[in-house]
């Protein structure tokens, strides 16, 4: 195989060897998202899931490989000539191959139209191992097993119901008011990281007729926006590749921090960092979506109709602010991994969630309390980390 290596072979070993098999999924995850795009929450599910079966899967690999302790093939046969660096572990089984089986294994469970080209994806990549003169056959094979194997935990692990909410909605002052309401049924998500939804519920909003909800609503509609004030709330709303926040810029800042670091090339590191930031993200969404159906607090303009919005008012209650809670969970536990960025990364987490207010959408009460739940849910991941000796 290693004589079958042309020009474009060389080239698409070169592709899968960049940086770690986590970059790469996450790049074709972030494709198809983009061509696809799902709900803010959906989007952090998949982007969880696929990265924590990368983990786990990596983690397995692992354990396998200084079980069995085969030698790389250039070890066996000095003249045999590698085309990439050979990687410092154990052969059996490959890490890519393992990486690849349980992304595309998720992804394909995500985006079931996207079967066919994810999976001839996954195949290329643990091919390319081989091609490359790093793996036997058997060890492409054996990891992409595994990777699937893994997956295949990872999704009956974060099943959710298709059934119709049929709860009802409080009624009274302060209540939100509208049919259908999005993501109301995403409290029943499991967790990763978090012992339950509920672990971080903040109190309650301040009460509708009470002076500090009053003023808070004069604050809202008394905000002179400035132009930049216009163009950072639309930003943050639409300008991740027409997604609302950070979640695929998480995705860039990791593989470039680590690229700096110069362990872009450590698969399992690289794995557990993407699985981590993202569990935040996901577990954030959870858990704002929990306090947000618990207590049904009314948006500003339900307040009073005279309220303008940049952009369209979300169809689900005001309290707490996903945005804040999304900011602030993946930046404490980026700041964790990367903590000579934490400055700038705490300014994200800031703007994001101060976006919310200059857009007219929500009371600063909100944001305070979104804040809050994610700086919990960042530190619990970090606690979740700190158990691991790798990191």
């Amino acid at each position: 195989m290693a004589n079958q290596r042309d020009p474009a072979t060389l080239e698409r070993i070169r592709y899968w060897d960049f940086w770690s098999p986590s970059y790469r999924w996450n790049e074709m995850l972030t494709d198809i998202s983009v061509a696809n795009p799902l709900g803010t929450g959906q989007a952090s599910r998949a982007y969880a899931m696929m990265h924590v079966a990368i983990d786990d899967a990596l983690t397995a690999a692992w354990d396998a490989k200084y079980t069995v302790n085969r030698k790389r093939p250039s070890e066996i046969d000095n003249t045999l000539a590698a085309a990439v660096a050979v990687p410092a572990s154990p052969s059996y089984p490959c890490e890519d191959s393992v990486a690849a089986g349980a992304a595309a294994a998720i992804i394909t469970h995500i985006y079931p139209k996207e079967a066919q080209r994810v999976m001839a994806a996954a195949e290329e990549a643990s091919r390319s191992r081989v091609l490359a003169g790093v793996a036997f056959p058997s060890d492409a094979q054996a990891g992409l097993d595994l990777g699937r194997k893994v997956a295949e935990r990872v999704i009956a692990y974060a099943k959710i119901s298709d059934t119709k909410w049929s709860g009802s909605m409080p009624f009274g002052p302060g209540y939100w008011k509208g049919e259908n309401p999005g993501g109301v049924n995403d409290v029943e998500w499991k967790t990763f990281a978090l012992t339950s939804p509920s672990q971080f519920r903040p109190g309650p909003p301040p009460a509708p007729d009470s002076p500090k909800r009053l003023a808070e609503l004069e604050e809202v509609k008394t905000l002179k926006r400035t132009p930049l004030m216009i163009s950072k709330a639309n930003y943050w709303q639409y300008g991740q590749q027409g997604q609302p926040g950070l979640i695929f810029r998480l995705g860039e800042e990791v593989g470039l921090r680590l690229s700096e670091a110069g362990v872009e090339n450590n698969a399992r590191r690289a794995a557990r960092a993407y699985a981590l930031v993202y569990v935040a993200h996901y577990d954030g969404w959870v858990a704002s979506q929990d306090a947000k159906f618990h207590y049904w607090a009314a948006r500003p303009n339900q307040f009073d109709p005279t309220v303008t919005t940049v952009f369209p008012t979300p169809n689900f209650p005001t309290y707490p602010s996903n945005a804040a809670t999304l900011g602030m969970g993946p930046v404490v536990v980026l700041s964790y991994l990367f903590p000579r960025e934490a400055a700038r990364y705490a300014g994200w987490a800031r703007e994001w969630g101060e976006s919310r207010f200059w857009a007219g959408i929500h009371f600063r009460s909100d944001i305070d309390a979104g804040w809050e739940i994610g700086q919990h849910v960042g530190e619990a991941v970090v606690a979740r980390a700190r158990r691991d000796p790798d990191l």
